[in-house]
């Protein structure tokens, strides 16, 4: 049995690292997996998505984008984290 290390799948499909095919990979990655925290989150403090746009000043359409992982500013990642209680690391490498 052949071993295939997940990095040679993401350079086949996405390209190298550092190549702006998987810059822009790896920018919809994070955006759908934000946006995955924030559903999960959400719907265990049971609050609705009008609900949580009406907390941080925003139309509920703009929860539903950030929700199926559209790119999100951070100053409205913050707001949003804020509001369900979540809690954002920046850690230098």
């Amino acid at each position: 049995m052949r071993t295939i290390k997940a990095k040679n799948i993401l350079a086949e499909r996405y390209g190298e690292e550092g190549s702006g095919s998987r810059e822009k990979f790896r920018e919809k990655a994070y955006s759908y997996y934000f946006g995955e925290i924030i559903r999960n989150r959400r719907k265990e403090l049971n609050i609705s998505q009008a609900r949580l746009a009406e907390i941080i000043g925003k139309k509920r359409p703009y929860i539903s984008r950030i929700e199926n992982g559209e790119d999100i500013k951070i100053s409205n990642l913050l707001l949003v984290a804020k509001a369900l209680n979540l809690s954002v690391q920046l850690v230098s490498k």
